[in-house]
């Protein structure tokens, strides 16, 4: 992996990666960022979790005509875009918009507790190519991404106002899209979030009584099914979950429990893009058309503790209703947080398995 770090006009930082060696010259571009960037926390009693509050985010670019991408690269003063023109594979940079900042300062007062809404909104732009998708990009590509994500991982890791971070990617205006340059973002959060710190208790209540990664034994049961396989290789797996709470949610991970992206071999690395490849190849084959989805990557807390009972992995959810195939999030899930799925796991894997994808 070759990176070239640069600095933008308005201070924010972007990291450019390569398969391939990146010349040093390519020049600075000069979108800015607003002003008045200074999100806050507050604190939910009932619930018992922070809240981030943005207001400035009411300005960001919404749907924006093909010449006015800001993710597209541009020389042009009279029309800066976030990206350099140059020979390179994926760019990260400062959220122009974030939710979360290590600038924020002075929280408002409030009937309850607030904070500056401190750590970091990254935006990972998969290719310069607009018109490509994450699923058709090549295996070495989808490779470079992941090696991507860990260094950000790394980096990122080395703040004091980091405990967690998530890499995600929504795709489709059905899930709320508002650019459709194919693109991610990171959330760098201070604290770990309600899902990842819920899936972690119970990772190390398992952890504690049986001596082994709950998810690593799960995939292991999942592989003696293969019921619900989606793909199966060396060292990755791709999976519907028996436990899915949507229909056509997946699962990708590593077979054998890794903590992070940092920890990933890089045979397992290698597979993983396979699995990656294989699934949305298979959403969209399935489909007809792209696929929507929110595709999320756990992995362990920063709090300087280890977690061997953290199991890297992916998971994707599907929006509810695009189709007569999927369904609205009703009461239950909304008001209780209750899932109730309207399609059996095994009837859903069995329609993604029937897709034949070439990678």
């Amino acid at each position: 992996m070759y990176s070239l770090e640069r600095q933008k006009a308005d201070g924010r930082k972007l990291s450019l990666y390569s398969r391939r060696p990146i010349d040093e010259a390519i020049p600075l571009s000069l979108l800015e960022a607003p002003e008045g960037v200074n999100p806050h926390l507050r604190w939910h009693p009932l619930r018992g979790e922070w809240v981030t509050y943005a207001a400035f985010r009411q300005s960001r670019t919404f749907h924006p005509p093909p010449e006015y991408n800001p993710f597209l690269p541009s020389d042009n003063p009279a029309n800066p875009t976030e990206l350099p023109v140059g020979d390179y594979d994926i760019a990260v940079f400062d959220n122009r918009f974030p939710a979360l900042t290590g600038q924020a300062h002075d929280p408002p007062e409030c009937l309850v507790d607030t904070l500056p809404a401190r750590g970091q909104c990254e935006v990972v732009v998969f290719t310069e190519d607009p018109g490509a998708a994450l699923g058709r990009l090549p295996l070495d590509h989808i490779e470079l991404l992941l090696q991507v994500w860990a260094r950000r991982t790394e980096v990122l890791a080395q703040r004091d106002d980091v405990l967690y971070v998530l890499p995600f990617e929504n795709r489709g205006a059905e899930v709320g899209v508002t650019l459709h340059h194919p693109h991610g973002q990171i959330y760098a959060y201070p604290f770990v979030p309600p899902v990842p710190k819920s899936m972690q208790n119970s990772e190390e209540a398992y952890f504690k009584l049986v001596g082994s990664p709950l998810l690593q034994d799960l995939i292991e049961m999942e592989i003696d099914s293969r019921e619900r396989l989606i793909y199966l290789g060396s060292h990755a797996v791709a999976f519907v979950p028996a436990w899915a709470r949507y229909p056509y949610e997946v699962w990708v991970a590593p077979i054998e429990a890794v903590t992070s992206f940092s920890a990933l071999s890089e045979k397992q690395r290698t597979d993983l893009a396979r699995a990656l490849k294989t699934v949305l190849l298979k959403y969209d084959g399935l489909w007809q058309r792209p696929f929507p989805y929110l595709m999320a990557w756990y992995q362990s807390a920063l709090d300087g503790e280890q977690h061997p009972e953290t199991h890297l992995h992916a998971e994707f959810y599907p929006p509810y209703r695009t189709t007569d195939r999927l369904k609205y999030l009703a009461g239950t899930e909304l008001a209780a947080g209750m899932f109730a799925n309207d399609a059996l796991p095994e009837e859903k894997a069995k329609e993604l398995q029937a897709v034949e994808v070439v990678l």
